[in-house]
């Protein structure tokens, strides 16, 4: 299923800064930047869950917050691009 990923983190202390770099550092090891704080992910339940848990378990909710959307498998048809940036496939071939 493809999940949208965003977050909003309070910067203006040092901690707050290295919550986001590590809140950034976990959505990069699932899904792909799409925009500074939006990520799509492309994950199964438990990755899913898994990846919830260590996010929340980054942030502070008293400053901070995290948004999950679950667009689910057929998520093709729920998207919609306009832009300068390339929209890519996260199912496509990744050459690196």
């Amino acid at each position: 299923m493809l999940v949208l990923i965003t977050y909003d983190v309070n910067t203006e202390d040092a901690e707050g800064r290295r919550r986001l770099r590590l809140i950034a550092k976990q959505c990069v090891n699932y899904g792909q930047r799409v925009q500074n704080s939006v990520f799509e992910c492309l994950l199964n339940a438990a990755q899913a869950k898994m990846l919830k848990h260590k996010l929340c378990g980054i942030m502070d909710e008293k400053k901070d917050s995290l948004r999950f959307y679950y667009l689910g498998k057929n998520y093709q048809t729920k998207i919609e691009h306009f832009g300068t940036k390339v929209s890519y496939e996260p199912e496509g071939v990744l050459m690196i």
